[in-house]
């Protein structure tokens, strides 16, 4: 039986090879779209890999994952620019019936020297992923969304690896990040709700709505989790488009 991992890969390798027999991965009579700027259905994603093959695309599959029904991905994307995108894919009987994503133009190396998709790749602890799940959705929800700092230390390391573009390594550096603000006085990072988290071992994923420098936007945050600390961190921001643009009605989440 084809995994939900391959499965995914079949389909996102269709943008490189504009094939639309990738499609067919898609039960159409199901199928739910949450990215705004795609169709619904197969027909959909076979108009969206046809326009995106003649820019000679490549698809790199750095991390991929399964968490139950879900399938999902840390990819990076070379269109006509080169970009760093999560996907996210929920199947029914071997077929994805449900998609969400989130994408950033890929930045320069952090003032640390890493990249938005260098780091740890190996998935362990597999019988630590609820642990591990309950440990980064209490961050999430108490650290990020609450804006709890006083307890960031309670979930995070001291000596976090960053691949934010904009942070450095270590928790002080992200401690600074989330208390830094705008001219008006306003938040610079606002993260409103914490919609779906997806985990397998030592990753957990965080599909987060809110804002960037007053952009409502999706902010999608990846974790790996050792001896019960977050030690690892990567993310995509991503403007939300405006609701006269969208090509479905389904929302971004």
């Amino acid at each position: 039986m084809t995994s939900r991992k391959e499965l995914l890969q079949k389909l996102r390798k269709g943008i490189e090879t504009g094939d639309p027999e990738a499609a067919t991965v898609v039960n159409e009579a199901k199928y739910i779209q949450h990215n705004p700027r795609t169709g619904e259905g197969s027909l959909g994603l076979a108009d969206l890999f046809a326009r995106l093959a003649k820019t000679n695309p490549r698809v790199t599959f750095v991390r991929v994952f399964e968490d139950g029904d879900f399938a999902f991905a840390h990819n990076e994307y070379d269109f006509a620019g080169v970009e760093v995108a999560f996907e996210v894919f929920r199947f029914e009987d071997g077929k994805a019936v449900e998609h969400w994503d989130n994408i950033q133009m890929k930045q320069p190396p952090n003032p640390s020297g890493h990249t938005m998709l260098d780091g740890e790749t190996a998935i362990v602890d597999l019988g630590k992923t609820e642990e591990n799940r309950e440990l980064v959705t209490g961050f999430a929800r108490e650290v990020l969304v609450a804006r709890r700092l006083d307890r960031l230390d309670a979930f995070v390391a001291d000596d976090l690896i960053q691949h934010d573009p904009e942070i450095a390594d270590g928790i002080a550096a992200l401690r600074a990040s989330l208390e830094s603000r705008r001219s008006d006085g306003s938040w610079r990072t606002i993260y409103q709700q914490v919609h779906r988290v997806l985990a397998e071992g030592n990753f957990v994923l965080c599909m987060i709505e809110g804002s960037k420098d007053g952009l409502h936007a999706g902010l999608y945050d990846l974790f790996r989790v050792a001896d019960g600390r977050i030690v690892e961190h990567w993310n995509t921001v991503s403007p939300i488009a405006p609701r006269s643009e969208w090509r479905n009605s389904n929302g971004k989440f």
